[in-house]
């Protein structure tokens, strides 16, 4: 029954008029009990929806690092022999090599061996005709005569008047006169002289010997093509062509560029193996017999000299070789391929993994390169694990995914179809 219709049955029973009743009051402790539920049902669906877009943020946030980390293919070096054979390219050049020029001018005469010629030093190469210096001189040699007699007439003429002043017959000044005279006439002769020899010279120079005992190499000249002295400064048309080049090709000397990690192994007196491609099979041996005991700063490498007996003529200066020598005792390399190489500004580096798949750039040492791979000398180890072909925005640290191998992979050697 409601209370609606309690109040109308008490209106009834009693004949009067009845007042509605009023509801019971809830309890305080129920009150607060069913507000205390209330705000936990509400704290419970407010930290459900706040842990799920959490969860779902760390999510697109962990995918999106995924996907924005770049995805590698990892390898491991291979280990090189501890003790091995540097083979390093060389050039040969003569051990001594000379262009030959006039020191007079004129025309040329007649010259007397060609390209390939064997001379020995001190032999006539070739005459230039000089008319000009040869006038030259007889006029010097005129000018001299006539210097030497007034020198002596002035010697003369001091002489007596030295005498005369010892009697008073003349006056000092007058022989001090005579007497300088004859001081500056000799002076005359001297400058005469010199300028006689200077032109006998000259003249001298007019045949061209052979400097040393060599090969003519180049012959720059012939028979009436007019000659003018001194060497011409390249590019500005003056001074005189090259007339011969000569190579003095006995002894030879090859120079090589050592990197500076096999540096320290290089002493004068040891030798090293030459080898040509035109003479398959055969080996010279070169001595070393110094060095720039310099480090290049651009290439790192030490320039080295070695010679190379070639009295039979076999070897050509100019020619390429390959130079074969013991680096000596050093730790095994490491072998990496050429793609695994990173060229920074603040120098060589090579790109590994650590254990949780961030990228590490370590500096290295290179020594042998042969176009595909290198050694590392210094940097890596024998579990490194090596990135292959790293990309070029790679940084130190840098999350990398790992490359699944190929479910079927091509076989080792098959190479590009």
């Amino acid at each position: 029954m409601s209370e609606e219709q309690e109040w109308r049955e008490g209106d009834e029973s009693t004949g009067e008029p009845s007042t509605p009743r009023r509801p019971k009051a809830m309890p305080v402790g129920r009150a607060i009990l069913l507000l205390v539920v209330v705000l936990v049902v509400a704290a419970i669906l407010a930290g459900t929806g706040i842990v799920g877009r959490i969860h779902a943020r760390t999510e697109v946030a962990d995918q999106t690092n995924a996907l924005a980390a770049p995805t590698v293919t990892v390898g491991v070096p291979k280990l090189g022999q501890p003790q091995q054979e540097v083979v390093l390219p060389g050039n040969l050049e003569a051990y001594t090599d000379s262009p030959i020029y006039a020191r007079t001018s004129g025309y040329l005469k007649k010259w007397y061996f060609d390209i390939g010629a064997h001379v020995r030093k001190g032999q006539l190469l070739a005459e230039i005709e000089s008319p000009e210096v040869d006038q030259q001189l007889s006029q010097a040699q005129a000018d001299l005569a006539t210097a030497e007699t007034n020198a002596g007439n002035a010697k003369t003429q001091a002489g007596r008047y030295q005498d005369l002043l010892k009697t008073d017959s003349v006056s000092k000044l007058d022989t001090d006169n005579f007497t300088t005279q004859a001081e500056a006439g000799n002076t005359t002769v001297k400058s005469a002289l010199a300028n006689v020899q200077r032109l006998q010279q000259l003249v001298g120079f007019e045949k061209v010997y052979a400097p040393f005992d060599g090969v003519i190499t180049a012959r720059g000249t012939d028979i009436g093509q007019l000659i003018d002295a001194g060497a011409g400064a390249s590019g500005t048309g003056r001074g005189g062509m090259e007339l011969f080049h000569m190579a003095a090709s006995q002894t030879l000397r090859v120079y090589v560029n050592v990197p500076q990690i096999y540096s320290q192994g290089l002493k004068p007196g040891m030798t090293a193996d030459l080898t040509f491609n035109e003479f398959p099979g055969k080996k010279f041996i070169g001595k070393l017999v110094r060095t720039s005991k310099q480090i290049d700063p651009t290439s790192r490498t030490l320039l080295v000299e070695f010679d190379v007996n070639n009295r039979t003529g076999e070897l050509f200066p100019g020619a390429y070789t390959e130079v074969h020598f013991k680096s000596g005792a050093m730790p095994p390399a490491m072998i990496v391929p050429v793609s695994a190489l990173m060229f920074r500004s603040e120098g060589l580096r090579v790109a590994t993994i650590t254990d949780d798949n961030k990228a590490k750039l370590a500096p290295i040492i290179l020594g042998r390169d042969d176009g595909a791979t290198v050694e590392v000398i210094h940097g890596l180890s024998a579990d490194s694990r090596v990135i292959l072909d790293p990309p070029d925005s790679l940084i130190d640290g840098e999350t990398v995914q790992l490359a699944k191998p190929a479910a079927n992979p091509p076989a080792s050697g098959g190479g590009k179809q």
